[in-house]
């Protein structure tokens, strides 16, 4: 048995993309909060740009969590030849095997 190594399910690429999420977010949250003072926010930038920023951001994040990084992606090894094994010996080591006859267990009286 091979030993197991320990592995993070994420990798660095995304981590970078959970932060590109989180500066999309803030920045939607912020175009929202400050717009225009003179129209209270509601102009194209507080009720356009900052929701398609949100939106923008929620989908990098989603993006971040489903993605596989391909750094994490483990290769199997190639298969080791083992001496005096052939394809005949397989086949009889995998040929099924009748089961033994049931027997009473035999007790030892103390």
């Amino acid at each position: 048995m091979q030993p197991t190594t320990f592995r993070f399910a994420f990798g660095p690429r995304n981590y970078r993309l959970m932060w590109a999420g989180l500066a999309l977010l803030a920045a939607g949250f912020i175009t929202m909060m400050f717009g225009d003072k003179a129209n209270y926010g509601e102009d194209f930038v507080g009720i356009t740009l900052g929701p398609l920023l949100l939106l923008a951001g929620f989908a990098v994040e989603f993006a971040a969590i489903m993605v596989r990084d391909k750094s994490l992606v483990v290769t199997p090894a190639a298969p080791v030849a083992t001496p005096g094994l052939t394809a005949d010996t397989v086949a009889a080591a995998s040929a099924p095997v009748a089961p033994a006859p049931a027997t009473a267990p035999t007790y030892k009286r103390l």
